[in-house]
């Protein structure tokens, strides 16, 4: 980690925008500065419909977090669904300058740069290498070659490209907020290290994050990152179908799923009666069983499940999957999810234990997994954002005391 790096790091939901700022203290963690998110109506499916509305509800939100900090914001890391990104494995071998001396940063630093030249298609743009791991010339791995004695090595990376046309859009949005993009980086790679735990990270693992309107898939076969994806559809798409078959408000099926969430009938103790309250019918108050309510969302579930299934497949990668790793707020509380994926995928499935994630409120978890991301990416000299403060004190002196409501207490 680049300690004292600022990082500012930006999630673009289906649903709102949210923003957390970071600072990398001397002890190698993320000390929270500040974190804001806000709804924005410019956004649905992961398409952007309204440039001016996001852009007009990322500068409310910078100038929220200018007025409670003092600092000022120039640029940041934003997030990228993974429909919209393409993972390409590439490997380079590289001569060592000074074998005696051992391999250098700078030897790593030209292979890294080196590496990123891949056939790039129409309509494709580069937005991230990862470096994933190195091969000495006596068939060692490492993650860290610097100082080994090797007269070469292999570096096997990741390079992420992103979709033009997306990028352009974002690009456009943050010109209209004037903030810079310091980078881009598709959801589940930013998330793989808070919502993954140590057995897992070494795992081949699928990562499935269900939120409100869309469905984020990543799969890692160890270290590295294979694939990632977006499926159209998320817990929104639960609440809907409850309010549109009952023919109630969204605001009671919302909190009908929250109540009752079961994601299979066959789990059912007691098939209780409810009474519904906002029935647009004559008969304002109507009573269904819950095994109706259950039914409704088993079917969604099953579908989310399915369309998952059916893109690995297509993909190839079911076979190479050990594991699935279940999270996002728009599964999270609908009982026995993992349960159901397993039914329908035919792998293991569990809801994520991460160490750190059930100590980060649901709102900030992807963007504050982005600013863990990029402070731990390797061989790097810096990685902070752009900022500036107009205060004499230190950043950390001044802003500690701000801190709110980020992390569970």
């Amino acid at each position: 980690m680049a300690i004292g790096d600022v990082i500012v790091g930006m999630d673009i939901g289906t649903s709102k925008v949210s923003i957390v700022i970071g600072e990398v203290n001397n002890f190698n963690q993320i000390e929270i500065i500040c974190n804001i998110s806000k709804k924005c109506s410019g956004i649905k499916k992961n398409k952007i419909i309204d440039e001016d509305e996001v852009a007009n509800c990322i500068l409310k939100l910078i100038k929220d977090i200018e007025v409670e900090t003092g600092l000022n914001i120039n640029s940041s890391y934003i997030t990228i669904p993974g429909k919209y990104a393409t993972v390409v494995q590439n490997s380079i071998t590289r001569e060592v300058k000074d074998k005696y001396s051992g391999i250098s940063s700078k030897d790593v630093q030209n292979a890294i740069m080196q590496v990123k030249d891949v056939e790039i298609p129409e309509g494709s743009t580069l937005i991230d290498i990862v470096p994933d791991k190195f091969v000495l010339d006596n068939g060692k791995v490492t993650e860290d070659p610097i100082g080994n004695l090797s007269n070469s090595f292999t570096l096997k990376a990741q390079v992420v490209l992103g979709e033009k046309e997306y990028i352009k859009k974002i690009v456009s949005i943050f010109k209209k907020a004037g903030i810079d993009i310091d980078g881009i980086v598709p959801i589940t790679l930013a998330e793989r290290n808070l919502i993954l735990d140590v057995n897992e990270l070494n795992d081949n693992v699928m990562i499935v994050d269900i939120g409100a309107g869309n469905t984020e898939i990543g799969v890692f076969e160890g270290s590295s990152f294979v694939y990632t994806n977006t499926i159209p559809l998320g817990g929104k798409n639960i609440t809907n179908d409850i309010a549109l078959v009952l023919n109630i408000s969204e605001e009671e099926a919302e909190k009908l799923k929250r109540q009752y969430g079961l994601a299979l009938r066959s789990f059912i103790d007691n098939d209780n009666d409810i009474l519904l309250n906002t029935v647009r019918e004559d008969n304002k108050n109507k009573t269904i069983k819950s095994s109706e309510l259950i039914e409704i969302m088993e079917a969604r579930i099953e579908e989310i499940f399915s369309l998952i299934n059916k893109d690995i497949t297509i993909q190839n990668f079911k076979p190479r999957i050990n594991n699935v790793i279940l999270t996002g707020q728009g599964i999270s509380n609908i009982s026995k999810s993992d349960v159901a994926g397993k039914i329908i995928l035919n792998i293991p499935v569990k809801m994520a234990t991460g160490r750190l994630i059930s100590t980060v409120k649901p709102a900030y978890r992807t963007s504050y997994a982005l600013v863990r991301y990029i402070a731990s990416k390797p061989f790097t000299k810096t990685v902070s954002s752009s900022i500036d403060t107009q205060r004499e004190d230190s950043i950390i002196k001044t802003i500690f005391g701000k801190i709110k409501d980020f992390f569970y207490t």
